[in-house]
Order: structure tokens, then C-alpha cells, then sequence
């Protein structure tokens, strides 16, 4: 049976779904994952139970993560208390500032459902670069390379 991960993002600029294509493109690299990638609003608590794992991407909005993405994690944190626990995440964030305060926030908020950090967050400050890109295609390669061998 294959593994089953869970892209999430919220964009308005146009960055952040940059940077979730490159995720994406990544995690597609890894032939027996199955992958959904969907908008944070439209993504809901039957993806995050279906999930192995999950990448959260959100621009930093007043030093928080993007309302769509609170937003996410709010209808879904309590329906999934003792369901999700230990699901494998990771974070990118696209960012004028630092991009610490989103990150930060929503660290805090996985540990409570809880879930596990198994690669560090992606801080893209001011345009996505070729860099940046490269940087999130290899998270969601490894997040499914990790869910498709069993690591995670």
C-alpha cells in the first residue's frame, strides 16, 4: 500500500504556491507516495486523518502564520487529538521579515496534536529564489522518500 502525504499551503502573492509546486514536484519524485495537494481552506480534517504525513506552507502575515492556515489548524486540531499522533511535518515559509514568528506559532501548535518535526523549516525572506525552489522540492522528496520506506 502506498504512503499518503499531505501538502497544505496558503498564497497571495504568489510565493508561498511557488514554493508548494516545488514541494510538490519533490514529493511527485518519489513514485509510491500518493500525494494531495490542496489549499489550506480547502483542505480539511479527512486529509490530515488520511495523511503519513504532512508539508505546511504559509507566507508570514504580521509576524503569524496566513489565517488560512490557522484557520486549518483550527478545525482540525481537537477532532484529530489521538489520531495523528506522531504524523511526520515540515514547514516553508515565504516572508518579508523573518519569518521566525509563523514558524514559531505553528511548531508550537503541532506539538499539541501532537506531530514530529522531521525537517527543519524553510525560510524563504523576500523573492523565491532558484535556491529557495530547490530547497522545497528536496523537503518533499525526502518528507515521501522517509513515509515510503518506513523512517517516518
Amino acid at each position: 500500500m502506498p504512503g499518503k502525504l499531505l501538502i497544505i499551503y496558503h498564497s497571495q502573492t504568489g510565493n508561498t504556491e511557488k514554493m508548494a509546486k516545488a514541494v510538490l514536484r519533490g514529493a511527485l519524485e518519489v513514485e509510491d507516495v500518493e500525494t494531495r495537494y490542496l489549499r489550506a481552506f480547502d483542505a480539511n480534517l479527512d486529509d490530515l486523518l488520511w495523511c503519513d504525513g504532512v508539508l505546511i506552507g504559509t507566507p508570514e502575515n504580521f509576524g503569524y502564520m496566513s489565517g488560512a492556515v490557522k484557520d486549518f489548524l483550527d478545525r482540525t486540531y481537537y477532532p484529530a487529538q489521538e489520531k495523528v499522533t506522531g504524523k511526520p511535518y515540515a514547514v516553508f515559509i515565504s516572508c518579508g521579515n523573518d519569518g521566525s514568528g509563523a514558524v514559531y506559532n505553528i511548531q508550537r501548535i503541532a506539538k499539541g496534536y501532537p506531530l514530529s518535526q522531521v525537517v527543519e523549516p524553510i525560510i524563504c525572506k523576500g523573492n523565491v529564489t532558484e535556491q529557495a525552489l530547490e530547497s522545497c522540492r528536496e523537503m518533499g522528496m525526502t518528507l515521501a522518500a522517509g513515509i515510503s520506506v518506513g523512517i517516518y
